[in-house]
């Protein structure tokens, strides 16, 4: 029997994650207006950041189950932002305030802009509806 590699680990879906944020903050800059396609761009960011945040937990428990109490503690806190951001965009999705969203997309993009595309490689599937199930999300919370 051969062993079974892990190929989709924690650092991997994070990374493809934080690519799709930079993709959708590179598409949103060019648009000059708030149509439904970006407002369903926005709401995929909320799940791509809860994506990033429960992979940054996963690794941090590892960590903690290794006893490596203060490497866990740091990964929590360099990637403590996405907690903030994904609160901020619900806010700002719950209240309608979408003049507030050039304020967040430039705190978000501090923290993706790093991330290189030369080619875009997420199609609109990815976000399609995605406005629709985060509005559904937040009703039942």
């Amino acid at each position: 029997m051969s062993r079974i590699i892990n190929t989709e680990n924690p650092g991997k879906i994070r990374n493809q994650e934080m690519r799709t944020c930079a993709e959708i903050l590179r598409r949103l800059s060019t648009k000059p207006d708030l149509d439904r396609e970006a407002k369903d761009m926005i709401a995929q960011l909320v799940f791509s950041l809860r994506v990033i945040n429960d992979t940054i937990e996963h690794s941090a428990e590892v960590w903690e189950n290794r006893d490596y109490w203060m490497k866990a503690e740091e990964l929590r806190e360099s990637w403590r932002w996405v907690n903030k951001m994904i609160g901020e965009i619900k806010h700002l999705v719950r209240e309608d305030d979408w003049a507030s969203f050039p304020i967040i997309l430039a705190g978000l993009f501090q923290h993706v802009g790093h991330i290189k595309i030369k080619k875009f490689t997420r199609a609109a599937d990815t976000w399609q509806g995605a406005y629709a199930r985060l509005q559904e999300h937040l009703a039942e919370s």
